[in-house]
């Protein structure tokens, strides 16, 4: 977390303390600086029996009063204390991203995010299809940025994962008119967070929430991604660890091991054990994998039968030749064919 240059809950008691009561009131409990939390116009607007427009004009109105008085000429430096911390944090940000880096709790939040509503320097855009809600004091870097991302957007497959270095390179590439202090991975990433269309994992990857493995919602997923880093097929007990180990998830080992029998993604190539069905596992019993396998690659001596299923499933040897002597599956001369 950043720190913060200036105090924004002694800021705003100065900067209201001039309103006249009712307005002082609304401005107060729609931004949460007092005791209460926030209210919305229509609670405040019951409250007075006013309509909830009456409620938004009294707000703006008040906005208005605090940015010509006095006490707010007098809060300039700090005013541009924060704007130069936005600066020193990239220019523009999501306004999730602002409140997060400079404020430690809620309630500083509430009053930082007024100072960003009343303060002339900052501006707001409203969140699209694009981009989230965001707050910015350099409108070249902000269009700049814009339209870095977007171009990015458009590089992007629906099933891409990319790695967090790998997509950090590919905004660097299209930041050509961004001033060289900006271009730190670190400021990168506060972009990145800006983005409504690129997300990232537990495990930094980013992509499209499309993208196998990067909006994690339960246990199945969690388990994908553990399994997707470990490369290899993972013994359920395994996999239930490595969620714990990786995510801090507490991850029973039956709950672990149903949900891997339900999901497709998964595929069980021994007892126990699973790998996932885009390493080109495909599910069946080992005689399944028999069968498969003597119609792929035609007819095949015992031990090379024994290895291909080797690369398939976690089995001992005598679980294939059982499945071998059944003469209503397959021959046997020199080679083992499909009966």
């Amino acid at each position: 977390m950043a720190t913060l240059p200036v105090k924004p809950k002694a800021i705003s008691k100065r900067l209201v303390a001039s309103l006249p009561e009712r307005s002082k009131d609304v401005i107060t409990t729609r931004f949460g600086l007092g005791d209460s939390p926030m209210e919305t116009l229509d609670a405040i607007g019951k409250r007075y029996g006013i309509t909830r427009e009456r409620v938004r004009q009294i707000e703006n109105h008040a906005i208005k009063l605090i940015q010509d008085s006095d006490a707010f000429a007098k809060e300039a430096e700090s005013f541009e204390k924060l704007e130069q911390s936005i600066r020193d944090l990239g220019g523009i940000l999501s306004e999730e991203t602002i409140l997060k880096a400079l404020a430690p709790d809620k309630e500083t939040r509430n009053h930082l995010y007024f100072m960003l509503v009343v303060g002339k320097q900052f501006t707001h855009s409203k969140g699209d299809k694009d981009f989230s809600k965001r707050w910015y004091v350099d409108t070249d870097v902000a269009k700049a940025v814009e339209s870095a991302l977007k171009t990015v957007h458009g590089m992007v497959r629906p099933s891409d994962v990319l790695t967090e270095a790998k997509l950090i390179e590919n905004v660097k590439q299209c930041l050509t008119r961004v001033n060289a202090k900006y271009r730190t991975n670190d400021t990168i990433l506060r972009w990145l967070e800006l983005s409504q269309c690129l997300v990232s994992n537990p495990l930094r990857e980013w992509g499209r929430i499309s993208a196998p493995g990067i909006k994690v919602k339960n246990i199945r997923d969690y388990a994908y991604l553990a399994l997707k880093r470990h490369g290899s097929p993972m013994h359920f007990s395994e996999v239930a660890k490595s969620i714990q180990d990786l995510f801090g998830k507490k991850a029973h080992k039956a709950t672990t091991h149903n949900e891997l029998i339900k999901d497709d993604r998964f595929v069980l190539v021994g007892r126990g054990y699973y790998a996932l069905s885009e390493w080109g596992y495909k599910p069946g019993p080992v005689v399944v994998v028999i069968e498969r396998i003597l119609k792929d690659k035609g007819p095949l001596t015992r031990e090379q039968i024994i290895e291909e299923v080797g690369k398939e499933r976690f089995v001992k040897t005598n679980t294939v030749l059982v499945n071998l002597q059944d003469s209503k599956f397959v021959k046997k001369g020199d080679k083992y064919t499909l009966a």
